[in-house]
């Protein structure tokens, strides 16, 4: 089968996140034998970047990247921002859409590649048509419900909070072009259930199908690592992961460390907010900082420590850190108001959560201190990463999606549909509801 993935950032041209899910299942279904392009807008990484390195990548073979450069630089993505359509990439991405040989399109990311214009676009009718919400870019301007960049959004203030946090403005928003654009699409995704059902709070699934499909690691991400003899044992110590701006919250994880001298936290990652959070760790001769780190090295950080730390503050809608630390066998601790992270990292049984910063510090001695409760934990996280959130099992759900969608595409196109005919009704509350409980 021919994939054609769409999204804002991938490759050499990403932050992480929503772009190494993409990448782990192009590199799945590649291997797999099916043939993947991947279209990608240069513009706007370039536009957003700052200081942040490129990576480096080598497309695994079957793997076709499309990079998008429109010659007009920063007004690419901005002109998309403003009116939520493709405009200067237009004609590109319509020519991988009318391509009748395409069976799949699947968008991710699309806010600066596309918009919710992209969702409707190219003239190929028989391929399936899907969507990963990565992020709540399809309920929140600013794409993360973090609301005047300094808590979690408690209401609808959305313009002001987008000129706090310097956006541009985003017209489409207040003409019905998300639900124009939903309504093309087969299937909505969601990492976890509870991003899926603050969707489904907000309206989404009168719009779309919505489904339940968990991120996953590839088989072999942490292969090897298993299997090398264990760093002979230092100082114990704790870690943590990710691109470093405020809502990550590791400015109050690093003060923390003041009141545990016996242990170290190591932190991976690089961003905006690193001087600032360089400055707290001053004076604490037990914080490292281990710079921008590549899958083998993040692997063996995580592997070595007593539970990794994710003190997201803003509503993460899966939080892969988790699960590339029950990959290695680690137990995580997680903040219960970063979202999807309380039914990730401690509902899954694979480590504990805190709400108060006392609470963190008492979970973070547990860990340092109790071996039978780190074991039982990072069993328990563990499971999940063979189980559920493998690589076999999603990609399984995946094309049996995929597979049901394309009989239902094909089924309509025998009774030769009158061309005036929407091309998907769009599915009352009810109807969505019941694709949760079927797909769930």
């Amino acid at each position: 089968m021919k994939f054609c993935m769409i999204t804002t950032f991938f490759g050499p041209h990403s932050f992480g996140g929503d772009a190494a899910y993409v990448d782990r299942l192009c590199q799945a279904l590649c291997r797999r034998g099916h043939e993947v392009h991947v279209f990608y807008c240069v513009d706007a990484f370039n536009a957003v970047r700052g200081e942040h390195p490129l990576r480096a990548y080598e497309p695994t073979p079957g793997l076709h990247l499309h990079p998008l450069e429109s010659g007009r630089g920063t007004l690419s993505p901005l002109a998309t921002q403003t009116t939520g359509l493709p405009l200067f990439k237009s004609e590109a991405l319509r020519e991988v859409l009318d391509a009748d040989d395409t069976d799949v399109v699947h968008f991710h990311n699309i806010s600066l590649v596309g918009g919710p214009g992209v969702l409707g676009l190219g003239a190929n009718r028989r391929a399936v048509r899907i969507m990963t919400a990565h992020e709540h870019w399809l309920i929140c301007p600013m794409h993360l419900l973090w609301k005047y960049d300094r808590k979690p959004c408690d209401g609808a203030s959305c313009v002001r909070c987008s000129i706090a946090g310097k956006r541009p403005p985003q017209v489409w928003r207040y003409t019905g072009a998300i639900e124009r654009g939903l309504g093309h699409l087969d299937a909505l995704l969601f990492p976890s259930r509870h991003a899926l059902e603050e969707h489904e709070r907000r309206g989404v699934g009168a719009w779309a199908p919505l489904v339940h499909l968990p991120y996953f690691l590839p088989d072999d991400w942490s292969r090897g690592i298993e299997d090398e003899e264990p760093e002979p044992r230092g100082r114990p110590y704790l870690a943590a992961a990710g691109r470093m701006v405020a809502m990550k919250g590791f400015q109050k994880l690093i003060p923390l460390m003041r009141n545990l001298p016996e242990a170290d936290l190591r932190i991976a990652g690089t961003g905006p907010y690193e001087p600032t959070l360089r400055r707290l760790a001053e004076d604490l001769p037990n914080v490292h900082f281990e710079g921008l780190l590549g899958g083998p090295a993040l692997a063996r950080l995580f592997r070595g420590s007593r539970a990794v730390v994710v003190p997201s503050l803003f509503p993460e809608t899966f939080g892969y850190v988790v699960l590339e630390a029950f990959a290695t066998g680690t137990p995580v601790i997680v903040h219960e108001g970063g979202g999807a992270l309380l039914e990730t990292g401690q509902q899954s049984g694979g480590g504990l959560s805190y709400r108060t910063e006392a609470e963190l510090l008492t979970a973070m001695r547990r860990m340092v201190h109790d071996e039978d409760l780190r074991a039982e934990l990072a069993s328990r996280g563990y499971s999940q990463r063979i189980g559920p959130w493998s690589e076999t099992e999603h990609v399984h759900r995946y094309m049996e999606l995929i597979a049901g969608h394309r009989q239902a595409r094909d089924a309509r196109a025998s009774h030769r549909r009158d061309p005036a005919e929407p091309l998907i009704a769009a599915p009352r509350t009810g109807q969505a509801a019941s694709t949760i409980r079927r797909t769930g």
